[in-house]
Parts: structure tokens; sequence; C-alpha cells
């Protein structure tokens, strides 16, 4: 009999393992995956709950390393329902630099407003 193990809304870590944040993909996958999107982790967690329970979908949020960092250590940014500290030391280091490396990348950015050229009030030029 053979048993697989795998997380909730997770699809397999598609960084490749010469990646210097593999370990990181590998962690985040495991640790906060059941929350939090973010394809190169194979996550989908954010998909698989209601808006109050699940976590920020990383694919459409970048993040810095120090801002991965604080959430980590304070859970979250808003004091929500993330467990402070769920992963600590150089794991959080591990997760926080692949997380700053590939949070953000479904980004899509709505132009601005068309520019316009104002020539008065009507009046000939």
């Amino acid at each position: 009999m053979i048993a697989v193990a795998a997380g909730c809304g997770t699809q397999g870590v598609s960084v490749p393992k010469g990646d210097p944040t593999h370990e990181g993909a590998e962690i985040f996958a495991e640790r906060c995956g059941g929350c939090h999107t973010l394809t190169p982790a194979g996550t989908q967690g954010s998909a698989n709950r209601s808006e109050r329970q699940q976590g920020p979908n990383l694919d459409q949020r970048p993040e810095t390393v120090n801002d991965v960092i604080y959430a980590i250590r304070n859970g979250g940014f808003s004091g929500a329902i993330m467990p402070q500290n769920i992963v600590v030391g150089a794991d959080a280091q591990k997760v926080a630099a692949f997380v700053a490396k590939y949070a953000g990348q479904s980004v899509i950015t709505s132009p601005g407003p068309a520019a316009t050229t104002a020539t008065g009030s009507g009046a000939a030029p």
C-alpha cells in the first residue's frame, strides 16, 4: 500500500531544484500553502476558504523579504488569523527569500487615465 501526503490546495513546487529559493518554496508549500496562493509553490490556499479565513493571494501581491519576515513573526499585517512564527530561524529566512522573489508575478496593473491635452475653453488657438 502506498500512502500519499499532500496539503490542501497544493499542486507541486515548480521552482527548479537549482534555484537558491527552492527549499523555501518547499517549506512554504508545507507550512503556508493551506491559506496562501503562490503558483511557484504549487499552492492555491486562497481559493479554498471563505475570505475571512484565507491568506492573501501572493501571486497578485508583491512582497519584500522584510515584510515577509514581519508577517511571519507577527501573524500577518492585520492581526488576523495567521499563526505567529509559523516558521522560524533559517526556515523563515528561506521562506521570505522565496516569497520575495516570486510573489506578485501575476499582478495586473491597470492603465492610468489617458493623457489629455487641454486647449482652453473652446476658443480657437
